[in-house]
């Protein structure tokens, strides 16, 4: 098969992280008609989300497991048709138990079949370019919140929340499952010894082998705290403009800044890691992240938070890429679906925790100045652990 077909792996993957993460995602924009029809807590509303969060932990990591053993294709197959038909079921649900367990529950175990896989077998698919090229396939998720959730917006004013999620269920089934049908697998090599690729130093390891390796320790550690870091400050970065002065439809607009500069981002750091080396460029990437995140202290102004909110965006979505990159230098293709998955368990963790205790301090304090320091601490802490990272390898293959 050409080579060129990764491109067509790189547009379906990107695709497909677009419609899983932006539908889920899109539970914000049925927070409100939601509370209004069925008088549900928007606590017990928003409880789903974090249920997303830690079922896709869990997912990502089987899901990653069975890819590698079974192949990409099957294992989205299924994410298609389970996403679609857990919006559908979510939208016909009639009390709030109900709604948690296929929104919360099976929503986040179908769109966690998509990145982890996805990711590990678009790094098989490049021997160079893999830092852009995985950078491509998550800037799917950028898209999401312009694309997916002013759809989501337009349907629930034409009709209602329930005929909205039912029809993006249908669109979901629409647009992935002839999209799975564009999923190969990589070509093999033509023989043993005729490539002089670097070898990953842990390409020989076992699954449980590599999970308990410094190469993974260093990497989960890093991912979660990485996560841990911003998601906190994205969550809760409308109500803090709003509580600097900053007028509401105003200050939704910054999370759109944001999303936007996270396209941006992820295209640079992919760019500059390919060029530069991956461990450098995330290094740098997770100090800025923690200077950006110190910085929202100091300002209150909206054009302030855009010059903030496009640097922040930029980092956090430039660097989340560049972790399925070092996983594949360090472990090779054959268990990278595992491991990835297992790495990604860890940073939902990280990001199920930030939302959360960003309340926790609010409620306490009520103000997030803390939950903005302890953020940016925990920042320099990813940065820290990164540079732990063992040198990439560096050994070739010999020629026979």
């Amino acid at each position: 098969m050409s080579l060129s077909y990764r491109w067509v792996i790189v547009a379906a993957g990107a695709l497909m992280s677009c419609v899983a993460i932006g539908t889920m995602f899109s539970l914000a924009i049925f927070l409100e008609p939601m509370a209004i029809d069925t008088g549900w807590s928007r606590a017990g509303i928003s409880s789903a989300m974090t249920l997303n969060f830690l079922v896709m932990g869990l997912g990502g990591f089987a899901w990653g497991a069975l890819s590698d053993r079974f192949g990409a294709r099957i294992v989205v197959m299924i994410g298609a048709v389970l996403l679609g038909l857990a919006l559908v079921l979510a939208s016909r649900a009639g009390s709030l138990v109900t709604f948690q367990v296929t929104y919360g529950v099976l929503v986040g175990l179908a769109a966690s079949a998509f990145f982890a896989p996805m990711i590990a077998l678009t790094t098989g698919w490049f021997d160079t370019h893999r830092g852009l090229a995985v950078s491509l396939v998550s800037a799917g998720m950028g898209v999401a919140p312009m694309t997916i959730s002013p759809f989501a917006r337009w349907l629930i004013s034409a009709y209602d929340w329930r005929t909205a999620m039912f029809d993006i269920g249908i669109t979901a089934w629409v647009l992935l499952l002839p999209a799975v049908l564009l999923v190969r697998q990589p070509p093999q090599p033509v023989g043993p010894g005729t490539s002089s690729a670097p070898v990953a130093e842990g390409a020989g390891m076992t699954v449980g082998q590599a999970l308990r390796s410094p190469q993974f320790i260093v990497l989960g550690l890093t991912f979660f705290a990485c996560c841990a870091a911003h998601s906190g400050p994205i969550f809760h970065m409308v109500s803090y403009a709003m509580l600097c002065g900053v007028a509401p439809m105003a200050a939704v607009s910054i999370y759109s800044v944001e999303g936007l500069a996270g396209l941006g981002g992820r295209l640079l750091y992919g760019v500059l890691a390919d060029r530069l080396g991956v461990k450098p460029v995330l290094i740098a990437g997770l100090a800025i992240q923690s200077v950006v995140i110190a910085a929202y202290l100091s300002i209150s102004q909206l054009e302030q938070f855009y010059m903030l909110a496009v640097i922040f965006g930029a980092t956090y979505g430039g660097v989340m890429p560049l972790y399925a990159v070092l996983a594949r230098e360090y472990f090779g293709q054959r268990i990278l679906g595992t491991v990835f998955g297992a790495a990604t368990m860890l940073s939902s963790l990280g990001m199920a925790l930030g939302p959360l205790a960003g309340g926790m301090v609010f409620d306490a304090y009520a103000s997030y100045s803390w939950l903005f320091i302890g953020s940016a601490i925990i920042g320099l802490g990813a940065a820290g652990i990164a540079i732990a990272f063992p040198p990439l390898p560096r050994r070739q293959l010999q020629m026979a």
